[in-house]
């Protein structure tokens, strides 16, 4: 055979093939296609996407100039049925018509969220097959395909909710809005609508909010600022992460150059501008606010689903976790502020009252401020209801005239908790093993371990006076005993946010933890001594309801039993000797049995008093935003005092009632043998808490960062590397 005829032969085969490859991937498409139909249709996945479209068109077709303008206000009411606040866009009041709304803004909008804006009928395929291409190749979404109309249709018809029926019913919105409004009225529309964070819906909204005057007096750069907003809320918070925000504004500016829409000497103009925000002074800056809010924004966020994690294996999964939590907790912020929710909590106001007051008057010896007119001495306090396990007042620092929202301390600041922890993770756990108060322990200095406040040792002594005078010894050795790593689960058992792999060591024992501990965490902790050992989450939230009153979320006091019930039986009564003879002594209330704690952190930088009676639990922080040295400071100083002050206000004609006694005949002190501890002399404490007359102070105070925002914790910390564990001192 020729060669020639050997190449047609080859030839005419690779035809045949190719023939028989293109006819099978025909076919095998056919089926597919029509198991997808069939899956379609006999899923009853075609009623129900004919069903999201006939209510679409009903959405739009009932819809007027009036569902882009009106405004749900969220009331929040404390637990007597008062008004706390509401919560509310200001919409109605600062709404523009499109020809009032400068040119760049929504030149910008369409530059960054929707190029095609002007072109297509509501939305855009190309990107949504592009987000769904990002999405298969990165497991999770990294790109938006919705447009501007999508956007203004999920604001205004719909919910966050991340379900194929919210997105294909959002895209018929969509369309038929194309139907009827044009370009121009949609844009305005969605401009009044979107959220620019910190409450602030609508352009007009965000200007007042964040530089104090109309939009039309802003300059492109403060407008590239403000439209790098809306796309998240949280991340591009401009008042906590003003960084973010101007990265995005210079991306903003790039693609508005790109597009031809600016020149290139402007662009790089307004890239170089600096921004300063002017922030308009509010009638509100209540710290019951910000810790309702972000309770309420969490209790949205349980309700969508989100599992909350305390504990991470690596720091990538951390830094995933955040990254969900903050695009969560912004999405279920927008709603809290739209959706005319009833936040009914826990709250009492007049108890509320009393508590700043005793922080206030407490404190009132100490008038040094900051550049930012912020007192430099600061305190917070948490009081729970130890019936239900709610939170009923929480300062999160002394009272200011101040602009806006200040930082909560309560619940944002993480300090070093000092002797305070000691009965949470030491003595606690101890008891639910082979020790009693009258278990004898030894109190002695050792190499590698700890100094007792004054260098003096007792030698043999009971567990009950060891937390009564706060040995270091003793906690430290018996936290050996039991191993830091079981001290600390206690902690992680009660959702302690801050803790750290670094603090699985015997320095825990007296409050040397990395980040630290807030005083929410505290007086929910204590709460549950105080009910037998079973903790309860913390929060003020009671139920959230539609503006029907609706129930929304509810939420149960869920009890989880953390130590057991004897074992916390038994550290109430010693930490009733605390107050009656050791640290805490000359803080007793009067008529009402009471127990306690005190913590002092070394060099007086932090001072704790942390405790309850039958009917509340009260944690109490005293210290500088910036931690330095406050002579006298101790747990039973200034703490103590506000927690008396407080404390003895709000139990005013209450009966007296006695804690529930412990079992002990089960329980058989260890031969000494057993467990040898480090010995010291008995700590003298004063009969009254010790007020120093004038505390010194350096020349020149550290001041602390602008405050921030829920949840982000406190940036005023100083490096826990540079000081990771701070040593109680009592």
């Amino acid at each position: 055979m020729s060669e020639k005829k050997k190449k047609q032969k080859k030839k005419k085969k690779r035809k045949y093939r190719v023939f028989w490859f293109l006819a099978r991937f025909q076919i095998f498409l056919l089926v597919l296609v029509a198991g997808a139909l069939g899956w379609y249709y006999f899923g009853g996945y075609a009623q129900t996407v004919s069903e999201l479209q006939r209510e679409a068109k009903e959405f739009v077709r009932s819809s007027s100039d009036d569902t882009f303008r009106s405004v749900q206000t969220s009331l929040v009411y404390d637990v007597n049925g008062t008004l706390v606040s509401t919560l509310k866009g200001e919409k109605d009041v600062y709404y523009l018509e499109y020809e009032d709304i400068p040119a760049y803004v929504s030149a910008a909008m369409v530059s960054i969220e929707d190029k095609k804006f002007y072109s297509h009928n509501g939305i855009d395929i190309k990107a949504i097959i592009r987000a769904a291409k990002a999405m298969i190749q990165n497991g999770k979404v990294t790109q938006g395909g919705s447009t501007i109309t999508q956007q203004l249709a999920r604001n205004i018809f719909l919910n966050q909710d991340v379900k194929w029926e919210r997105k294909i019913e959002e895209m018929f919105i969509a369309v038929e809005l194309e139907k009827i409004y044009s370009k121009n009225k949609i844009m305005e529309y969605y401009l009044n609508n979107v959220y620019f964070g910190n409450g602030y819906y609508g352009i007009q909204a965000a200007s007042k909010g964040y530089f104090n005057t109309e939009v039309q007096n802003l300059d492109l750069s403060q407008i590239a600022f403000l439209c790098a907003i809306p796309n998240n809320p949280s991340l591009y918070d401009p008042v906590v992460r003003m960084e973010n925000t101007l990265k995005r504004r210079d991306r903003i500016l790039n693609q508005m150059h790109e597009d031809g829409k600016i020149s290139q000497v402007t662009c790089q103009k307004a890239k170089l501008e600096q921004i300063t925000l002017d922030r308009p002074q509010k009638t509100k800056n209540d710290y019951v606010e910000t810790y309702t809010y972000n309770c309420a924004i969490r209790a949205l966020m349980k309700l969508q689903g989100f599992e909350f994690k305390y504990e991470f294996a690596s720091e990538p999964e951390r830094s995933e976790y955040e990254e969900e939590y903050e695009e969560m907790y912004g999405q279920c912020q927008n709603s809290l502020f739209t959706y005319g929710y009833r936040i009914y909590t826990s709250i009492d106001l007049n108890m509320q009252q009393m508590l700043q007051d005793a922080v206030d008057n407490g404190l009132a010896e100490f008038t040094e401020q900051n550049e930012e007119g912020i007192y430099t001495l600061q305190s917070s306090a948490v009081c729970v209801d130890n019936h239900t396990g709610y939170v009923c007042a929480i300062v999160g620092g002394r009272n200011q005239n101040l602009q806006g929202y200040t930082l909560n301390r309560a619940y944002q600041s993480f300090r070093q908790p000092g002797s305070s922890i000691k009965p949470l993770i030491v003595y606690t756990p101890a008891l639910e093993g082979n020790y009693t108060p009258d278990t004898v322990v030894q109190d002695v200095k050792t190499e590698d371990g700890p100094s007792n406040s004054g260098g003096s040792y007792s030698g043999d002594i009971s567990l009950r006076y060891a937390v009564q005078t706060s040995k270091n010894t003793v906690a430290w050795n018996l936290l050996e005993e039991l191993t830091p790593q079981v001290g600390l689960s206690y902690l992680k058992a009660m959702n302690f946010a801050k803790l750290d792999k670094r603090d699985e060591q015997a320095a825990s024992a007296l409050g040397g933890l990395t980040n630290g501990v807030s005083a929410v965490e505290m007086a929910s902790a204590y709460a549950a001594l105080e009910h037998d050992g079973k903790f309860r989450e913390p929060t003020c939230i009671v139920k959230i309801t539609d503006a029907q009153d609706n129930v929304i979320v509810e939420t149960e006091s869920e009890e989880k039993e953390v130590y057991k019930s004897n074992a916390s039986r038994m550290m109430t009564d010693m930490l009733t000797s605390v107050i009656q003879e050791g640290t805490g002594r000359g803080l007793a209330l009067e008529n009402m049995p009471c127990a306690g704690k005190t913590g002092t952190t070394n060099e007086n930088k932090d001072g704790w008093f942390v405790g309850y009676t039958g009917y509340y639990t009260t944690s109490v922080w005293v210290g500088y935003d910036m931690p330095r040295e406050l002579p006298g400071l101790s747990g039973a100083s200034y703490p103590g005092s506000i927690w008396k002050a407080f404390m003895e206000q709000v139990h005013q004609g209450l009966e007296p009632v006695d804690f529930l006694p412990y079992i002990d005949e089960q329980k058989a002190p260890l031969d000494n043998n057993e467990y040898v501890n480090d010995v010291e002399e008995e700590q003298q404490e004063p009969e009254e808490p010790v007020v120093p007359e004038e505390p010194v102070v350096p020349e020149e105070p550290a001041i602390p960062e602008e405050p921030v925002s829920p949840e982000d914790g406190n940036p005023e910390m100083e490096d826990p590397q540079e000081e990771p564990h701070r040593i109680e001192t009592e």
